[in-house]
Parts: structure tokens; sequence; C-alpha cells
């Protein structure tokens, strides 16, 4: 368990998760369209898997 929180506490997970809130507070509050919103939210959610998918073909 340990482990896991400090994988979540990564800068990386931490500038993803707060760029995941932004965007869709920004969405709701209708400052971005939900276009805009699911083109910027695909790549950082596409930058953070294919980093962790990285490191993972790395360790083995």
């Amino acid at each position: 368990m340990g482990e896991r929180l400090r994988k979540l506490l990564s800068v990386k997970s931490i500038i993803t998760l707060a760029l995941t809130g932004v965007f869709s507070y920004l969405s709701v509050t209708g400052m971005v369209s939900a276009s805009e919103f699911m083109t910027v939210f695909t790549v950082i959610i596409t930058f953070y898997f294919s980093t962790q998918a990285g490191r993972a073909g790395a360790d083995e």
C-alpha cells in the first residue's frame, strides 16, 4: 500500500490529476468547450499511460 501511495504522489501523477481537475472545472463552467476538453484530456491521459507503460517495460 505504501508503494502505491508513493507512486500516486509522484510529480507526474500530481500534474496529471491537477490538469484533469482544472480542465474538468473549466469545462463545467463553460470556459472550455467539450471538444477542447476531450482533446486536452486525451493528450494528458495518453502521455501519462504511455510513460507508465514505458516504465513497466524498462522494469522487466
